[in-house]
């Protein structure tokens, strides 16, 4: 049982800002995208990436288009400064990515991140220590002061091995790690005595990063957090502010936007969300959340499932089925309403074109990559929507809507029997056994008609339950002649309802497929179908479908 709520746990206070602007403010364009991947998202999984899954996973994050990434904790390890090395030797960082680097403020640390940085042409040095009133009390047993020291200290030794990096366009990043659980007030404090240290211009701007790295309370309220820094901090006009979210509360992507909203200029996440504890933003999220509004993201996901692949094969990890953009099933529909709606819908949006308005989905799934064909699925909630859209995407076969309505609780009650989903193939398998394989208790042997307009005669040979039966018949054509010689024979009195016939494929050994629908002297109608090379004969199996189906 829970323990009272109030007697453990207190809400996280409210920012004073009077006259908050970024609750009626749009996006309109992207910000600048830094991966964290390589640090933040590799230090959190069990087995961290070796060199050659971290080299794989930069090339496939330029490949995206990441113009900074952040490529590790060169001080903490020396497989972490041999990557660092072999980027840099190796000449496999192109000329328009930075990488960027993670150091404490600690001088030895410092020294060894100078180290692996030489002879990088576009780099970011990421200094930062804790603030929060947690850490300052348990972690460093600090007064504010102390810890505002400790990050001048760390802003000062950088500033003065910058010299070494001469051949390098250097620039700066400071965290006030946890900013998110630290009052403003001190936050502003100690941003501003690193700003004073490393002196930045509207030429030269340093970034300011200011980490919801842990999240303490709602998105809006990170985002009154990033205004009021905005608004109240020195030089921001020297600033590149920017955001790294993380997913404790499950509302990263929201409160990311919302920081866009208050003022920040660029976001640092990892594909898919991957992070300490509950994660880091997913940048696929946010950067296909601005491209669903019409703004350009400056990524390029447009061949997602390879990116998946490629981050699951490095990391281990494994992209959960209903994670938005990227996982499985999230352009799939299983239930029978859903499926009408995103079927008319894909019909309606081809035919017209223009804005994407197709119910249920809300971009094109081969803007990512995906195929239309993963988007409606089968199970027993399923309707007949998607048994049709199925059967018409994987193998052509065009029912007609009536014939919808009577195959799809067929279908339906065979997938309920099973207990699973099914693929495209065991539906038709369903509707070949259900109608073109049915031979109780007509069989048809031979058929043959001729005549002339308005009057043709069919001779037949058929099976009734096992034995053989002579028809003759005439009529209007050969499809009516046929109909009168098995009334002649013992079939139940009906009559033609529907005729439909399509093609199956194409070129001369083309196989057609007729549908038929008679209606009995009840008013009972039922459908029947028959495949075969030559179109005539294709019909006639299809009326003995729909007489089979009718005695059944």
């Amino acid at each position: 049982m829970f323990v009272p709520a109030s007697q453990k746990y207190s809400p996280f206070p409210a920012i004073d800002l009077p006259g908050r602007q970024w609750p009626s403010r749009v996006m309109t364009r992207a910000p600048r995208w830094c991966s964290v991947d390589l640090r933040d998202g590799n230090q959190a999984l069990a087995v961290p990436m070796n060199v050659s899954q971290k080299l794989e996973m930069f090339d496939a994050l330029v490949k995206c288009g990441f113009k900074e990434i952040e490529v590790g904790f060169p001080s903490a390890s020396n497989t972490e400064f041999a990557f660092n090395r072999r980027l840099i030797e190796d000449g496999r960082i192109p000329d328009d990515v930075t990488v960027q680097v993670l150091v404490q403020a600690r001088e030895d640390l410092i020294e060894k991140t100078v180290q692996s940085l030489i002879g990088a042409k576009k780099v970011i040095i990421h200094l930062y220590n804790s603030t929060s009133p947690a850490q300052r009390r348990y972690v460093f047993g600090m007064e504010k002061a102390d810890i505002v020291k400790m990050a001048v200290r760390g802003a000062q030794m950088i500033k003065d091995r910058l010299p070494r990096l001469a051949g390098s366009d250097v620039s700066l990043q400071y965290s006030p790690e946890s900013f998110s659980a630290t009052e403003v007030e001190f936050a502003k404090e100690i941003s501003e005595a690193v700003i004073d240290v490393w002196q930045p211009t509207p030429e030269r701007k340093m970034i300011l990063n200011l980490p919801d790295t842990v999240e303490v309370a709602m998105p809006n309220v990170y985002a009154d957090q990033i205004e009021w820094i905005a608004t109240n901090i020195r030089n921001r006009e020297s600033l590149v502010i920017s955001l790294h979210t993380h997913n404790d509360r499950g509302t990263g992507t929201a409160a990311t936007e919302l920081g866009l909203l208050a003022g920040a200029d660029r976001v640092e996440g990892t594909l898919f969300g991957n992070g300490e504890r509950t994660g880091n933003l997913d940048i696929v999220q946010v950067a296909m959340n601005l491209y669903m509004h019409g703004i350009d993201p400056g990524l390029d996901f447009s061949n997602l499932n390879a990116l998946r692949e490629v981050y699951e094969r490095c990391t281990g990890m494994s992209v959960p089925p209903r994670h938005p953009y990227s996982g499985e099933l999230v352009f799939t529909a299983f239930s029978g309403s859903h499926q009408d709606a995103i079927k008319k819908g894909l019909t309606g949006w081809e035919q017209k074109g223009g804005v994407w308005d197709v119910p249920y989905l809300t971009i094109d799934p081969k803007d990512i990559g995906r195929e239309y064909r993963e988007v409606i699925r089968v199970n027993s909630q399923s309707g007949k929507g998607g048994v049709a859209y199925l059967l018409e995407a994987e193998f052509g076969i065009e029912l007609p809507k009536d014939l919808q309505r009577e195959f799809g609780p067929l279908a339906n009650d065979e997938v309920d029997r099973l207990g699973r989903e099914v693929t495209a193939a065991e539906l038709k398998s369903m509707f070949w056994n259900e109608y073109i394989e049915r031979e109780q208790p007509f069989s048809l042997k031979h058929f043959h008609a001729d005549g002339t307009t308005g009057v043709f005669r069919c001779r037949a040979s058929v099976f009734r339950d096992g034995q053989e039966v002579e028809v003759t018949g005439e009529g209007n054509g050969p499809i009516a002649a046929f109909v009168d010689g098995l009334a002649k024979s013992g079939a139940p009195a009906f009559e033609i309802a529907t005729y439909r016939e399509q093609s199956l494929s194409e070129g001369t050994g083309a196989s057609a497929l007729s549908f038929i629908q008679i209606k009995l002297p009840d008013g009972k109608s039922v459908w029947g179908a028959g495949v075969d090379t030559n179109i005539e004969l294709a019909s006639i199996k299809a009326v003995v479908s729909a007489v089979n189906r009718a005695m059944k």
